[in-house]
C-alpha cells in the first residue's frame, strides 16, 4: 500500500513539472511514466485482491452472524405501518403461528394486555423520535393462549431521506428464565416462613418451656432419685440434648439473620478450640474428635462451629473403619485442616456433592444432601473457601481462614 502511494506520489510530482514547463516531455519522462504505471498495476492488484477478500470476509462474517441470529433469536421486520412484512422460523416457534397467519398483520394479535398503552408510546418515540433502539421485558401471548416472555429490542428504520420505512426487531425468549426466578421466589418465600417459625416458635420450646420443664422436674425429685441409676443418666441425655440443640438453634437463628437486607454477620474473635470443645461436649461423638494446636479466629461462634460439627459428622458418618476418628489441627498458618479416616472424597466430588439435595447414587446412608451445601455457605460468608483431598485412607477438609 505504501509503495503504491510513493509512485503515485513520484509520477504525479514529475507529470506536474512537465505540465508547468519545468521539465521538457522528452523520451526519458516517457518511459519513467511507463515504469511507475507498471510498477503501481501489481501493486494495485494486490490492494484490490485483499479489498475483495476482506469483502468476502467481512460478508461470511456477517452471514454467520445473521445464521446465529436467526437461530437463537425471535426476528421480524414491519413497514412503516407496523404491519409484519417478515419473520423468522424461531419467531413462528414461539407464537405458534405460521409464516402466512403473520404476513400482514400487526403485533397486536400477540398482545398480552399485560402493558399499559404509555408503555408502547415510549417505544414508538424512542425509536421514531429520537431513533433510538428501544429495549424492554415484553409479556406477549402465544397462539394457544400461552403467555411467554421476551427481551425485545426494536428499531425504527429511515429511507435515504429521513422517512421512515419500518421497524425491525429482535427477541430473546426468557420464559423458562423467568420462570426458574419465580419458582426460587416461592421457594425463598417457604423459606422465610420455616425462619420465623424457628426464630419464634420454636425458640420458647427450646429456650423457655424445656428448660422449666427439666428444673420443675428435678425440684420435684430428691437429690436420692435423681442419683439412682435409672434416672441419673436419662436425665443428663435429655440435659445434654437440650444444650447441643440450644446451640444448632442459636446457629440456625444467626443464620437466618441474613435473609433480610444488608445484613451482616456478626463475628468476634474466639479460641476456636475452646469453643469447638464446648460445642463438641454434649454430643455422642466427642471422644472421637481431637483438637490440636488451634489458634483465634474472628468467626461467628453458633456458625463457625455448626459447620466444622457438620464436616465432623461426615467424617464419622462416611466411615467404614473399626476406629472412626476425625483430627483438626492447622496445617499450616492459614489452614484449618478436618481430616478423618473414612471413604475418602475427593476436590471433584467435592465440588458436585455441595450442591443443594445432591447425594450419591449409591450411598446407603441416609441423609437430605444439604448438610455440605449449608456448610460451605457458611464459611464463604466468614469469607473462607474450603477444599478437599482424597488421602489414602479418609479425606483432609481444608478450609482457608487468612
Amino acid at each position: 500500500m505504501m509503495i503504491a502511494v510513493i509512485i503515485m506520489i513520484v509520477y504525479s510530482f514529475v507529470q506536474t513539472l512537465v505540465i508547468s514547463g519545468v521539465f521538457n516531455p522528452s523520451y526519458r519522462i516517457a518511459v519513467f511514466g511507463f515504469v511507475c504505471v507498471l510498477c503501481f498495476v501489481p501493486t494495485f492488484a494486490v490492494i484490490a485482491s485483499e479489498f475483495v477478500s476482506n469483502k468476502k470476509k467481512d460478508k461470511a462474517n456477517k452471514k454467520d452472524l445473521e445464521e446465529i441470529l436467526d437461530k437463537s433469536c425471535l426476528v421480524s421486520k414491519t413497514d412503516k405501518r407496523g404491519r409484519i412484512i417478515e419473520v423468522n422460523q424461531k419467531f413462528c416457534e414461539v407464537s405458534g403461528y405460521m409464516p402466512q397467519e403473520l404476513l400482514g398483520r400487526d403485533h397486536s394479535m400477540l398482545n398480552s394486555g399485560v402493558h399499559p398503552k404509555e408503555f408502547w408510546r415510549d417505544m414508538y418515540q424512542t425509536t421514531v423520535k429520537y431513533k433510538a433502539i428501544w429495549f424492554d421485558t415484553v409479556t406477549n401471548k402465544a397462539k394457544d393462549g400461552r403467555l411467554y416472555i421476551v427481551k425485545s429490542w426494536i428499531m425504527a428504520n429511515f429511507d435515504s431521506e429521513g422517512k421512515l420505512i419500518g421497524f425491525t426487531s429482535v427477541r430473546q425468549d426468557v420464559t423458562n428464565l423467568y420462570s426458574t426466578l419465580a419458582d426460587v421466589g416461592r421457594k425463598n418465600t417457604y423459606l422465610e416462613h420455616a425462619a420465623k417459625i424457628l426464630r419464634h416458635d420454636m425458640h420458647s420450646g427450646i429456650n423457655t418451656y424445656l428448660p422449666r420443664g427439666i428444673s420443675s422436674l428435678k425440684r420435684r425429685l430428691d437429690d436420692e432419685t435423681l442419683k439412682s441409676k435409672r434416672l441419673e443418666m436419662p436425665m443428663k441425655l435429655i440435659e445434654d440434648g437440650l444444650a447441643h440443640t440450644q446451640k444448632v438453634y442459636k446457629g440456625v437463628f444467626e443464620f437466618t439473620n441474613l435473609v433480610r437486607e444488608d445484613a451482616t454477620l456478626s463475628k468476634d474473635y474466639y479460641d476456636i478450640g475452646k469453643i469447638l470443645e464446648s460445642y463438641l461436649s454434649t454430643t455422642s461423638y466427642a471422644d472421637q474428635v481431637m483438637l490440636e494446636g488451634l489458634p483465634t479466629l474472628h468467626v461467628n461462634e453458633a456458625l463457625f462451629c455448626t459447620a466444622i460439627d457438620n464436616m465432623i459428622r461426615n467424617g464419622l458418618k462416611y466411615n467404614d473403619s473399626s476406629t472412626k476418628f476425625v483430627k483438626i489441627t492447622m496445617l499450616d498458618e492459614n489452614t484449618l485442616g478436618i481430616q478423618d479416616n473414612g471413604r475418602g472424597l475427593s476436590q471433584e466430588d467435592f465440588e458436585a456433592m455441595q450442591k443443594p439435595y445432591l447425594r450419591k447414587s449409591d450411598q446407603k446412608e441416609s441423609g437430605s444432601g444439604l448438610g455440605l451445601n449449608i456448610t460451605v455457605a457458611i464459611l464463604r460468608e466468614h469469607g473462607f473457601s474450603v477444599s478437599a483431598e482424597k488421602l489414602e485412607c479418609g479425606t483432609m477438609m481444608k478450609v482457608k481462614v487468612r
